[in-house]
């Protein structure tokens, strides 16, 4: 039975509002979304909420997210050598891959690379 829900967002930390922001928009696509305290990023109709500098977590986050502590896949609408070809541009190393996973859709080609806080990163290609 299929359920009325979808991801509407997840939560990650960073260690540094300036540096995150610049890495999320420029390598990663995000829109910053700037709130009270901090920021947010939007991948369309998804968002990553953060956890930073001067922010308290939500009192239901009684073990909070650490810098460096998560592991994200976002979809490559693309071959994936535009995807290593886009990381080398930005000078974000590769640390696995290109790479046969499993995602979402089935089967595609990942490449893993890390954020500025250590987070694991994956851009995974659908495209034949």
């Amino acid at each position: 039975m299929s359920l009325p829900v979808k991801l509407d967002h997840c939560v990650i930390h960073v260690s540094d509002w300036a540096r995150s922001n610049d890495f999320y928009r420029d390598v990663m696509g995000a829109e910053l979304v700037k709130r009270e305290v901090g920021w947010a990023y939007r991948f369309g109709e998804e968002q990553l909420n953060l956890h930073g500098p001067g922010l308290k977590p939500a009192e239901v986050a009684t073990l909070p997210v650490q810098p460096g502590n998560s592991d994200l896949c976002f979809e490559w609408k693309g071959p994936i050598s535009d995807a290593i070809a886009h990381l080398k541009q930005h000078q974000v190393d590769i640390i696995k891959g290109p790479m046969q996973r499993f995602g979402a859709k089935g089967h595609g080609t990942s490449v893993y690379f890390r954020d500025p806080d250590g987070s694991l990163l994956e851009f995974i290609s659908y495209a034949a």
